[in-house]
């Protein structure tokens, strides 16, 4: 078929012939893009460039709510996190995901304003996926708190903490403050789940046996630690009517305490992440054992299966990556133990094909569940919906075209992150993205990232909102 001419062409780009995905249906219809939205969804569009989606589907890009782009470890001398803004978007791209929520330490001293600053400013230079924010709290002065209603105007409509922190039982009263100034703005509460004194008892038990050995760092951090720091979170949300997050949950019976208290009418939202999902904790006693050092730990077998229920069922809201890596040699330095370690692994270019092959490939999940988890309801929790997280007229046009018949094993250092190795080395991917665009404009085909550091967005956001409940799948029906 000759191209068409400018009169023949009224979109910019169309996708034709692909079976197009939404979290409520498929279908298989043309998408007309124009600049760098959706303008049409129909059939025998004609476009000046044309992208022929046959035999594959059309998802919406994949919206990632938790990642690590910026070096954060915060310890004087060391190097941090590998991946910056840029590395980050080729491997999220590459993965079919075209937007990150990056965390955003406010460390002591600074306003929550100009640490928002400081990293817009980055990420405009650095980013080719598009950008939001979640700033940290690692210390919520009443200052802090009292910014929060004005930068939920700005834009940025939530706020994560971590119970795990030392200060954290300190402070408990302000992060109490803080949600409730969250809530009143319309933002999320997004809160990391360990308890800090049960981890500490039982970091001190191995400890003072002489046990430092990385082998046993699931034993530190135990379910009890979890499940003891989820209650409390849900207690806070209960008391403050603050919508709230869980992030990474790994156990079963948190899973648990967050599925009653949302029976209960609370809001309570929840993200698992990969390795939950397709690693135990038997990996720690291997000689690679550092490499899988996260934290929550991995979890036993049962907790892993519970996850994949959730994930069918409703119980389990979104995925994140925790994109954190860092690479090998510092991972097992010989001179980190039970004390002295790295959590954080790279995911973000596996993620989605991973939970496509082993969740929609091998029955576990629909295609509108995988769609669900992975764009639309990060999308509508973060306050970005319906711009981003779905296939419709008005949306930015962000697409991943998907081939079900890859066959594909991940393979060590391979990956766009500057991670030069992978948890998952071996694993056989069945389905991979093979075009990503972001905003209209084709930023990965033919295994290359095409996109220019910079030319990604960093998003302003609306208030969170809720997942509607039609949307979710009855309680033990995967499909």
């Amino acid at each position: 078929m000759p191209p068409p001419s400018d009169s023949q062409a009224p979109f910019d780009v169309v996708v034709h012939g692909g079976v197009v995905v939404t979290e409520t249906g498929r279908r298989r219809i043309d998408i007309g893009i124009r600049g760098e939205t959706i303008a049409e969804l129909g059939t025998a569009l004609r476009g000046h460039r044309e992208i022929d989606a046959h035999g594959q589907l059309v998802l919406p890009g994949g919206v990632d709510p938790h990642v690590h782009l910026t070096c954060s470890d915060m310890i004087e001398g060391e190097p941090g996190w590998v991946d910056d803004f840029e590395s980050g978007s080729a491997a999220a791209l590459a993965g079919g995901i075209t937007s990150l929520g990056n965390m955003t330490f406010v460390l002591p001293g600074e306003t929550v304003t100009s640490r928002l600053a400081r990293e817009s400013a980055e990420a405009s230079r650095k980013a080719i996926a598009d950008i939001f924010l979640h700033p940290v709290l690692l210390s919520p002065t009443p200052e802090v708190v009292n910014e929060l209603a004005e930068v939920a105007r700005a834009g940025v409509t939530t706020i994560k903490f971590f119970m795990s922190m030392a200060n954290f039982e300190k402070d408990a009263g302000q992060f109490g403050l803080a949600m409730r100034a969250a809530k009143q703005s319309g933002a999320m509460t997004m809160i990391h789940c360990e308890d800090h004194a049960t981890i500490e008892c039982c970091t001190t038990q191995l400890t003072q046996n002489g046990n430092r050995s990385l082998a046993d760092f699931a034993a530190t951090r135990p379910a009890a630690a979890e499940i003891a720091a989820t209650e409390r979170a849900i207690a806070m949300c209960e008391a403050t009517g603050a919508p709230t997050y869980i992030v990474h949950l790994s156990s079963e019976r948190a899973l648990e305490a967050c599925a009653n208290a949302r029976a209960r009418g609370l809001p309570i939202f929840v993200e698992t992440r990969p390795t939950y999902l397709h690693l135990t904790r038997e990996r720690y006693g291997t000689p690679d054992g550092p490499l899988f050092v996260v934290q929550p730990p991995l979890r036993e077998n049962e907790d892993r299966e519970a996850l994949w229920v959730g994930l069918a069922s409703g119980s389990i809201d979104t995925m994140g990556s925790d994109h954190a890596p860092w690479n090998r040699d510092l991972k097992m330095r010989a001179d980190h133990h039970l004390e002295n370690l790295r959590p954080g692994v790279s995911d973000l270019e596996t993620m989605l094909p991973m939970l496509m092959t082993a969740g929609v490939l091998d029955g576990r999940l629909s295609l509108e569940r995988f769609v669900a988890l992975t764009a639309t309801n990060a999308a509508r929790l973060f306050g970005l919906y319906p711009r981003k997280g779905t296939i419709a007229v008005g949306s930015d046009a962000d697409l991943a075209i998907w081939d079900l018949n890859a066959n594909h094993v991940i393979g060590e250092g391979e990956s766009r992150s500057r991670a030069d190795h992978s948890i998952y080395k071996g694993f056989l991917l069945r389905a991979c993205p093979q075009v990503t665009i972001r905003r209209g404009s084709v930023v990965f085909s033919d295994g290359i990232v095409h996109g220019a550091a910079g030319s990604g967005h960093v998003l302003s956001r609306g208030p969170s909102q809720a997942i509607p409940h039609e949307t979710r799948p009855k309680v033990g029906t995967p499909k």
